[in-house]
């Protein structure tokens, strides 16, 4: 058996594998495409494979089996992890969270049926592997396979510029997007590595795309869900009179005119054309009044129970109440992090980029607090230097930051898990006696692995609670650790109330992500509907809550992570110009939206299934003329953006 034979066998299957089992996706358009860009990888490796001695080759066609079956193993366990493909952009970003043996073992666990299929051909090549032919190349037939493999890069060149229509065209994927997903998805893992590592090592410019209503929407705009027959009158915006929008003059016309940077340029011409959300019957309706904002770990709407959890439940259905909230993964609790308290998108680039380069955001959570006389402080109950939190917190403002390794581990028990109780316990009178304050909570009690044994302390505290429920012992301890979530919102809450000042302070609080060591059919365990593993499963609430609020605010507008920021800025009479935040005031008429890390999106009129290609509209609604293919270009010109902020300091250059 020739060697070339095995080797297509065992990158074709791999890629199959991977595409169907992983990203889920069954496009023959996007599997012949993948077929295609492997001829050139297939034909590479038999070239390595056959230019030295046969001790050589064998050795090179051994180890790189060994490496590819590995390292498409790792994809599949990071991808069911953090709901993003691993990126080389990235390393050292989820070290942190990869600490986590149990974690990972019980990835492992979730995965086992799709890592076997993994592992298939590597057993089969082990099987067969003196049947494998290998035979050293002359120098002329090096030539003409050197010749060949260039001709097939000409080739598929000429592919990738034909193929230019779309926001995901394999044109502007290979020069203008950085949507490492998509890349998989249309050039295969191997090829989108190579274009991943490149990237890392040489930098990538994003650009963003030029809205353009005649596009050929044959890629945006595919069938929509059959069920869904009736579609009749577009959701009537109310009529605004004289608004007043968050928007600040920036002098961006003669920016634009003086920079010769094009990304700049770009960028300063993106903001100029995004419409300002407007300011509304809540601007500054909680003016002067304490923050108190939690970012608590695996929160989410299946933990909201009014008798295991009620004090979430009692916030959750008070103050304002959001319908249509969405907490989505980007990369565990770091990207949960940064999209709420910076308003922007957080992918892996954009994670290191904020990591490495530690820009001030203006528009930050503490720092746009700080500005108005608030005294800013953040804790966490776990090591402090986790995700480099203690350069990133001064990013967002938050000079005064204790954890567990800078002081928290002397006022209370910091063995793993450590209690969110006893950090509200040990420091709310660290700033309850400020004027004003805004105070930043990470907890940490409600983190996996999810189980009663040695790995959840928190779980095993409330074991007797959730042990007789309908569950599986998985989302048992689940619920189990929301439990002492809700417990430490209890004790806030008396603590403000003791202090006098419960009435003056709101609590917001968001999950950083839904608990994703939870399989599909576990969250549907307990969830009041049954959700997807791709948007859906993302759904959960956004409390914001303060005792003087006689009724609850019902808000249907969809929403995520991203609105948090700027929602809280608008409420709290905040100066800013929306236009310099990717997120929106989720209370003003702009439409909202959510996106997810796959580029999947929901809006008030229907979600996009960016794998499928598939738009669901809601009922009775009316979609205009190009409308995916012009939310897909705006979800893309939000990811772009996001980098492209940080890249060039743009709140150093506009924000005074």
């Amino acid at each position: 058996m020739n060697v070339i034979n095995v080797i297509a066998f065992l990158i074709i299957y791999l890629e199959m594998i991977f595409k169907f089992t992983v990203l889920k996706s069954v496009k023959i358009i996007d599997i012949a495409t993948t077929l295609l860009f492997t001829v050139q990888i297939i034909m590479t490796l038999n070239l390595l494979c056959n230019i030295f001695k046969e001790k050589v080759s064998k050795a090179i066609f051994y180890i790189s089996t060994v490496i590819l079956t590995i390292y498409f193993i790792i994809q599949t366990i990071f991808y069911n992890l953090f709901s993003v493909p691993f990126s080389f952009m990235t390393l050292g970003l989820a070290s942190n969270a990869l600490d986590f043996t149990n974690i990972i073992k019980d990835a492992i666990i979730q995965n086992i049926g799709k890592i076997i299929l993994l592992i298939i051909p590597l057993i089969l090549i082990i099987c067969i592997h003196k049947k494998i032919k290998f035979k050293r190349f002359n120098i002329k037939q090096i030539g003409i396979r050197i010749v060949s493999i260039i001709i097939i890069l000409l080739a598929l060149t000429g592919v990738i510029f034909l193929d230019r229509n779309g926001v995901y065209s394999s044109y502007n994927l290979f020069f203008n997007i950085n949507a490492q997903e998509k890349n998989i998805g249309k050039f295969g893992l191997i090829n989108s590595t190579v274009i991943d590592i490149y990237r890392t090592i040489f930098g990538f410019e994003e650009k963003a795309v030029i809205e353009d209503n005649n596009d050929d929407n044959t890629e945006e705009n595919p069938e929509t869900d059959e069920t869904n027959e009736t579609q009749q009158t577009k959701p009537t915006e109310p009529e605004v009179i004289e608004p007043t929008y968050n928007e600040l003059e920036l002098g961006l016309d003669e920016l634009t005119n003086q920079t010769t940077d094009k990304g700049l340029k770009n960028v300063y011409e993106y903001i100029s054309s995004t419409e300002p959300t407007n300011q509304n019957d809540y601007t500054g309706y909680f003016k002067d009044k304490n923050l108190i904002f939690i970012l608590a770990e695996g929160f989410n709407s299946i933990a909201v129970d009014e008798k295991l959890t009620p004090t979430l439940y009692k916030l959750t259905n008070s103050g304002f109440v959001f319908n249509n909230f969405y907490s989505p993964v980007f990369l565990s609790t770091t990207g949960g992090e940064f999209q709420a308290s910076t308003g922007l998108i957080p992918t892996q680039s954009i994670l290191s980029l904020w990591k490495k380069n530690k820009p001030k955001i203006s528009y930050a959570l503490g720092n746009s607090f700080s500005k108005y006389g608030y005294t800013v402080s953040a804790y966490h109950n776990w090591t402090y230097t986790y995700y480099s939190r203690q350069d990133t917190m001064k990013t967002l403002g938050f000079n005064s930051y204790m954890g567990i390794g800078n002081g928290l581990e002397k006022l209370m028990d910091s063995k793993w898990i450590p209690r969110d109780v006893d950090m509200i316990n040990v420091t709310t009178d660290m700033y309850t006696s400020e004027d004003k304050f805004v105070t930043y909570y990470i907890t940490v009690s409600g983190h996996a692995p999810y189980n009663f044994g040695t790995g959840n302390s928190t779980a095993t505290r409330y074991q007797e609670y959730v042990q007789d429920l309908p569950y599986s012992k998985p989302v048992k301890a689940y619920l189990a650790t929301q439990m002492e979530l809700d417990r430490a919102l209890e004790l806030l809450i008396q603590k403000l109330e003791e202090k006098g000042i419960l009435k003056d302070t709101v609590i917001a609080l968001v999950g950083d992500h839904y608990p994703y060591t939870l399989s599909i059919d576990q969250i549907n365990e307990v969830s009041t509907y049954p959700r997807d593993s791709i948007v859906e499963v993302n759904r959960s609430n956004f409390i914001l809550w303060n005792s003087e609020m006689q009724e609850p605010v019902m808000v249907d507008k969809v929403g995520s992570q991203i609105d948090v920021l700027p929602t809280l800025l608008n409420l709290f009479g905040i100066e800013y110009d929306s236009r310099l935040l990717i997120g929106q005031d989720i209370l003003s008429d702009n439409p909202g939206v959510a996106i997810f890390s796959n580029r999947s999106w929901v809006s008030d009129y229907g979600t996009y299934f960016s794998t499928d290609k598939k738009f669901v509209p809601k009922d009775n609604v009316e979609i205009e003329e190009n409308y995916v293919s012009n939310m897909n270009k705006s979800v893309a010109n939000k990811f772009t953006m996001s980098q492209s902020f940080l890249k060039y300091n743009i709140y150093e250059k506009l924000v005074k």
